[in-house]
């Protein structure tokens, strides 16, 4: 287990989990949970304070893709230590004429979790959900849980094997 913090399997800790997160990880038994002070939430705070690599911690941002249009979001998820290529990998990828990253108060209210939290874990079932080949690989990975006051862990596989899940070369390093 990553870090100096209290992991438990997360289908026994569904208070520590926004509520479409708790029904999405229910069947992914090698996702485990910690509570964090949620003032820490933010990726580099939480790595330093909980002894966490940052090569661990991955990242997830919803981005809003148009084109004629037509506005659709997707979940991409980076190691901490990359930058998802919005304007390129991302904008081929979904087809889209201009892809950028959706506002705060539209990524929270369309996923039901607080920023600084969001996870591809219980995310609107026809969004895509884009996984840099880097994190996919990675044997432990910390990502959001859906609040601020605690973190997922699980290997990046599972973040392969979500609903929608597409492994690409989505970041820049």
């Amino acid at each position: 287990m990553l870090g100096n913090l209290d992991w438990a399997p997360a289908a026994e800790r569904p208070d520590l989990l926004a509520e479409p997160v708790a029904a999405a990880v229910r069947d992914v038994p090698e996702a485990y949970v910690a509570p964090i002070d949620p003032a820490l939430a933010d990726t580099a705070e939480f790595c330093a304070h909980y002894d966490v690599p940052l090569e661990a911690s991955v990242n997830c941002v919803i981005v809003a893709a148009k084109r004629g249009g037509e506005v659709r979001y997707a979940a991409c998820m980076v190691r901490a230590t990359d930058r998802a290529d919005v304007n390129g990998a991302v904008r081929r990828h979904l087809g889209a004429r201009k892809v950028s990253f959706a506002p705060m108060d539209e990524a929270t209210s369309r996923t039901r979790m607080e920023y600084g939290g969001i996870t591809p874990f219980g995310i609107p079932g026809d969004w895509p959900v884009l996984v840099d080949e880097a994190a996919a690989a990675l044997p432990q990975a910390v990502v959001g849980s859906g609040i601020r006051g605690s973190k997922l862990l699980l290997p990046g596989k599972a973040l392969a094997a979500l609903p929608g899940a597409e492994v690409i070369a989505l970041a820049q390093r």
